[in-house]
């Protein structure tokens, strides 16, 4: 039986998206009783269906429960997606059957990016997110929010050591790709195609030497524009598309030359 702490899930898409995909993870749901909506009315009719507790309550009651965020009037209390460490991400390798597809965060620290690459991350499929513990963003309710649910399914793994850990991805014969814009080469001409951690640095700072030193390829996104660069949720999006893009389409790659 888990015994973990519940955890706080807040705004109609991302309640409405655990609903959809996990309804079981969800105990309770607060609603502001003022609300009758139809978005409202979609998401009563769904948490009904699958048996969970609704209780009606004035917006201040939520208020006091979530703190002042942007809860739309829709407040959940959930059984929390928990984040695993080292023997974890090893155990999920040893499960998989088919090539490995991982995310790896050198030190995001905004939870707004974190939740976006949560989201995207889960929509392409990824099999695991691996961030440091340290001087890094963990699983916060704001990241839940942006998530849309993608916290709760995407393992969430927090290591003590990255750059141990990605030495161990390696042994294992996972090509680490990292995103940096002064890297020679563009992201579109390495092949992606196999098991593969993608690798993407801090908003800013972008990834630290010692983790770059470690990739076995480092490519960077065309930027043919006056910005500079983008958005690591933004960029983190752009190159897990290209890694599904290349894995669903190999044929569209020639062959090496001799």
């Amino acid at each position: 039986m888990n015994t973990a702490p519940l955890a706080l899930l807040y705004g109609v898409h991302a309640v409405q998206s655990l609903l959809t995909r996990q309804p079981e993870k969800i105990r309770s749901l607060l609603v502001d009783h003022s609300r009758h909506d139809a978005r409202i009315q979609s998401l009563l009719a769904m948490a009904f269906a699958a048996g969970i507790a609704v209780q009606r309550v004035a917006k201040e009651e939520i208020h006091r429960q979530a703190g002042e965020v942007a809860h739309q009037g829709v407040l959940a209390y959930i059984v929390p997606g928990q984040a695993g460490g080292e023997n974890h991400l090893e155990d999920l390798l040893d499960g998989l059957h088919v090539p490995p597809f991982i995310l790896v965060l050198d030190g995001v620290t905004d939870p707004h990016n974190l939740g976006a690459c949560l989201r995207t991350a889960d929509a392409a499929g990824v099999h695991a997110v691996v961030v440091p513990k340290d001087r890094a963003c963990g699983l916060t309710a704001v990241v839940r929010k942006v998530a849309c649910g993608a916290a709760e399914l995407v393992p969430f793994i927090q290591v003590t050591n990255l750059a141990r850990s990605l030495r161990g991805l390696k042994e294992r014969g996972i090509w680490c790709v990292g995103l940096d814009a002064d890297a020679a080469a563009s992201l579109y001409e390495i092949d992606l195609k196999g098991p593969l951690a993608m690798v993407l640095g801090a908003e800013g700072a972008g990834l630290r030497q010692l983790t770059r030193e470690l990739m076995d390829h480092v490519g960077q996104l065309p930027m043919t524009g006056t910005v500079a660069s983008l958005n690591v949720s933004v960029s983190t999006g752009i190159a897990l598309y290209e890694a599904v893009r290349q894995r669903r389409i190999p044929s569209s790659f020639p062959p090496p030359a001799p």
